[in-house]
């Protein structure tokens, strides 16, 4: 089977934000900007993807729902040594795609406190940076990835006692962000989000490293057991 490259590279995009395993939704816009190209060749990409069998989409009033299709999974698997890691067997991984919002700085609070500072560099490897990377879920298809995670053993953060309050326990996944960024989700359970919402510590602060602004498109690899 041979595909061009470009085209190939569009689906690989689709594939690491889980469309292999469900529907996403997926605007031009933000297509464009995960494949470093304008939305009009973006928009492009995806019409000449539906045409070879690739993909399938569903016009909905939010958007495009995108799902891969068999033939394009055929196509993703001619790269299987590029791709080995995401089609051999070991940790399952949940695919969550959120857009950037401005939070109510619930996550920094916890991050700083000292009961939970420790505990969080013994146990994701990295001191987070003092604040998260709040992101707004794109779909309920992400919804239902992020409960799912959330049903799942995870990385306790132990709660503890101070002359303030007593604090809970916040279980936490690691993650990969962008698939560059080294993360975790906090799972908190005392919040004013809803499961529409998750928020993501790192070692950086992630809107000034990668120049991130509210509504920009992000989307998270969880590793799981």
């Amino acid at each position: 089977m041979v595909m061009d490259s470009k085209l190939w590279f569009a689906l690989f995009e689709i594939f690491k934000m889980g469309g292999h395993a469900r529907q996403v939704l997926l605007g031009t816009d933000d297509f464009g900007k995960l494949c470093g190209e304008s939305q009009q060749t973006a928009s492009r990409r995806l019409l000449q993807l539906v045409a070879g069998g690739y993909i399938a989409r569903e016009l909905t009033p939010k958007g495009q729902n995108i799902t891969i299709t068999d033939k394009g999974m055929a196509a993703l698997r001619e790269v299987h040594a590029a791709l080995g890691a995401c089609f051999e067997g070991g940790a399952k991984a949940v695919f969550i795609n959120g857009s950037v919002f401005s939070g109510f700085g619930e996550g920094a609070y916890y991050v700083t406190k000292a009961g939970y500072k420790e505990q969080f560099s013994e146990k994701l490897g990295f001191t987070p940076f003092p604040g998260t990377l709040n992101l707004k879920l794109k779909s309920a298809d992400d919804v239902r990835a992020r409960n799912g995670l959330e049903a799942m053993p995870g990385i306790t953060i132990k709660g503890f006692v101070n002359g303030e309050r007593t604090y809970g326990d916040v279980k936490c996944f690691k993650v990969l962000i962008n698939d560059v960024e080294e993360g975790a989700i906090l799972m908190i359970h005392r919040t004013h989000y809803g499961q529409d919402v998750v928020e993501l510590v790192a070692k950086d602060q992630l809107r000034k490293k990668y120049g991130l602004k509210d509504g920009d498109f992000v989307r998270i690899k969880a590793l799981v057991d």
